[in-house]
C-alpha cells in the first residue's frame, strides 16, 4: 500500500468541539496518528500554536513555569504528548478561568491522561474528550460513509455500494490492522517486527510511568492470555488462574493494559440500566492485528484454526463497529448481550431514545438458522425498541432474514452509500 495520508473521520469532530469548549484532549494510544491529525489541522487552517513535548527543551519549559510558557503565547494552543506534563493541566484551568475562550487548547495524549489525579481536578467540566483509534477499513478505503448511522435510518440502506471481500483479503486486512505504520508496510513479516518493537515499547516505557511497577516481564504472557480471550467474558478467577497472577495485581494490570488502549470492553446490556453495571463485560483487545501478532497468528493459523478464526473476527467487527462509534452522528453506546441461559448477540448499539440495533458477527460465507434464535428472541421482547438486527457475514449479498432482519457482508463497514 502507497505510503499516503489517510483523511481522519474524527477531524470534523474535534473542529466542532473547538468551537465551543475552551479545552478539547484527543486521546488515544501511541502511534495512532494523533500528532499526524493535529499537524493536519492546522494545515486545514485551524490557526495555533503547536508545542510537543517530545522536544527537551519545551518539556523543561512547562515543568519549570508553565503558566508563564502558556500565557507568553498569544491565540490557540496545541499541545502534544501533553501526559508528560501533567502540572500544565492546573496552568490551563488558571489560563480558562481568567478568559474562558473557546478553542484556546487542544490537548493530545498517549496514555490515559484521565487516570491523572491532577487532570480530573483541573479539567473537569472544562474539556471535551474525544478519542483516536487506528485506522478504520472506512479511512483506509477513503469512504465517509458510517455503517452505524446507516443502520439506524428508518428504512434499510439498500444503497450501499458494496466492494465484495475474498475470504483472503478479509484476513489480510485483519492481519495489516489500522495502526498506520503497519498499514502502510507491504510485507507481513515486517509489519510483525512493528508489532514487536511496539509492544516492547508499550511494557517497558509506557506501562513503567503509568505506574511503578514489578513483574513487568509477566506482561508479555499475560497479554498473551487476554489477546487469546479476546471476544469472551472478562472473568478475572479464569485468567489468575491460568496466568498465576492474584486476582488484585491482575485487575491492576489489565487497568494499565486499558490505560495505554491495548485492551477494552464491551459492557453488558440489559433493560435494567443497574444490572449492565454488574453482569460481566466481554473483553476485546482494540487492534485486530495487534492481537494476532501477540498470539503469533499468520494467515494459514486463521485457515487451520475456526475456534480462534471466529474470535478473531469478532475483535475485528468490534473495533470496526468502536471507531464507527467514535464519530457517528447518532452517538450510540456498544454493548454485548447474554441472556441468563448463556445465548447471546455479539453487539448491541443503543441510542439516546432507547433504540437499539443488535449486530451479530459470523465469518462464514452463509447464515444458519441458529444464528437468529438469540436476536429474534430479543426482538419480540423489546418490540418498542428493536430497531433492526444484522448478520455481518463474509458473504457477497444483502439478505433479508425475517422483518428488520438481515445478512449484510462485512464489506459494508468499509463501503460507500450511493
Amino acid at each position: 500500500m502507497e505510503n499516503r495520508l489517510f483523511a481522519r473521520q474524527l477531524a470534523p469532530r474535534i473542529l466542532a468541539a473547538l468551537r465551543d469548549n475552551p479545552v478539547v484532549l484527543l486521546n488515544g494510544a501511541r502511534q495512532v496518528g494523533k500528532s499526524t491529525l493535529a499537524q493536519m489541522l492546522l494545515e486545514q487552517g485551524h490557526k495555533a500554536q503547536y508545542l510537543t513535548l517530545d522536544d527537551p527543551t519545551t518539556l523543561t519549559a512547562l515543568h519549570e513555569d508553565p503558566r508563564a510558557v502558556l500565557e507568553a503565547i498569544e491565540g490557540n494552543i496545541i499541545i502534544d504528548e501533553v501526559q508528560r506534563a501533567p502540572e500544565v493541566f492546573r496552568a490551563i484551568k488558571g489560563i480558562i478561568d481568567k478568559h474562558r475562550t473557546p478553542g484556546r487548547f487542544l490537548l493530545t495524549g498517549s496514555a490515559n491522561v484521565l487516570r491523572a489525579h491532577m487532570l480530573s481536578e483541573s479539567l473537569t467540566g472544562r474539556m471535551e474528550i474525544l478519542t483516536l483509534y487506528p485506522f478504520s477499513q472506512s479511512e483506509i478505503e477513503n469512504s465517509s460513509g458510517n455503517l452505524v448511522d446507516s443502520l439506524f435510518q428508518s428504512r434499510f440502506p439498500a444503497n450501499l455500494k458494496l466492494a465484495p471481500e475474498t475470504p483472503e483479503g478479509l484476513r489480510r486486512r485483519m492481519l495489516r490492522g489500522g495502526y498506520p505504520e503497519p498499514v502502510h508496510r507491504k510485507d507481513q513479516g515486517r509489519r510483525q517486527a512493528w508489532f514487536r518493537s511496539y509492544l516492547t515499547t508499550i511494557l517497558q516505557r509506557d506501562i513503567r510511568e503509568l505506574a511503578n511497577i514489578e513483574g513487568l516481564s509477566m506482561m508479555p504472557r499475560l497479554l498473551a492470555s487476554l489477546a487469546s480471550r479476546s471476544g469472551s467474558l472478562l472473568n478475572y478467577a479464569a485468567i489468575a488462574a491460568e496466568s498465576g497472577i492474584p486476582q488484585s495485581t491482575l485487575k491492576r494490570y489489565l487497568s494499565l493494559f486499558e490505560a495505554s488502549y491495548l485492551v477494552g470492553t464491551a459492557p453488558a446490556w440489559s433493560v435494567n440500566i443497574g444490572k449492565r453495571l454488574v453482569k460481566s463485560p466481554k473483553l476485546y483487545m482494540l487492534d485486530i492485528g495487534l492481537a494476532l501478532a501477540v498470539l503469533g497468528a499468520d494467515a494459514n493459523r486463521l485457515v487451520r484454526d475456526p475456534e480462534m478464526s471466529g474470535r478473531m473476527f469478532e475483535t475485528f467487527i468490534f473495533t470496526e463497529l468502536l471507531k464507527l462509534v467514535s464519530w457517528s452522528e447518532n452517538t450510540p453506546r456498544l454493548f454485548h448481550f447474554r441472556t441468563h441461559v448463556g445465548d447471546e448477540v455479539d453487539f448491541i448499539l443503543e441510542r439516546d431514545d432507547g433504540r437499539i440495533v443488535a449486530i451479530e458477527a459470523k465469518s462464514g460465507t452463509s447464515i444458519r438458522s441458529e444464528t437468529l434464535k438469540t436476536m429474534t428472541l430479543l426482538k419480540q421482547d423489546q418490540k418498542k425498541r428493536f430497531h433492526r438486527g444484522v448478520v455481518l457475514y463474509g458473504g457477497k449479498e444483502i439478505m433479508p432474514l425475517g422483518r428488520d432482519l438481515f445478512a449484510v457482508p462485512v464489506s459494508a463497514l468499509w463501503s460507500k452509500e450511493g
